[in-house]
């Protein structure tokens, strides 16, 4: 730009995005052609953190149900094995969730509906 260009006032600038809901909240999701940050969805990583937890925890002998342990937890037991069948997740899955490189149908309250067993069957329902 040099001094006889003039300046204008105002700048327009067209970002094409979708609001949707994620886990509770809205967020602006980007066209599949823009790149974005990774971003981790902390509610999910929270739930998988517990879930390995309650899962060593079952294992090393310290409680012999889950009922003791949702007890112990101040839980419901019905959620604690919601919760416990993150467990199950293909390795790739968990390590994308805690990348934040998750697909967009690997929400919360996504993963704590009944899901595939087969891992391969996993990376299809979820991305």
């Amino acid at each position: 730009m040099n001094r006889s260009t003039p300046i204008p006032e105002t700048v327009t600038l067209h970002v094409p995005f979708r609001i949707v809901k994620r886990g509770g909240k809205k967020e602006m999701q980007m066209p599949e052609a823009a790149t974005h940050s990774q971003r981790t969805d902390n509610a999910l990583v929270k739930a998988l953190a517990r879930a390995f937890r309650w899962k060593r925890l079952l294992e090393s002998g310290k409680f012999a149900t889950i009922a003791e342990l949702a007890e112990h937890e101040a839980i419901a037991p019905s959620y604690m094995t919601r919760i416990l069948r993150l467990t199950l997740l293909a390795p790739d899955i968990v390590e994308g969730i805690l990348d934040g490189k998750q697909g967009s149908e690997a929400t919360l309250a996504r993963v704590l509906e009944p899901f595939p067993t087969g891992w391969s069957d996993q990376q299809a329902y979820f991305m």
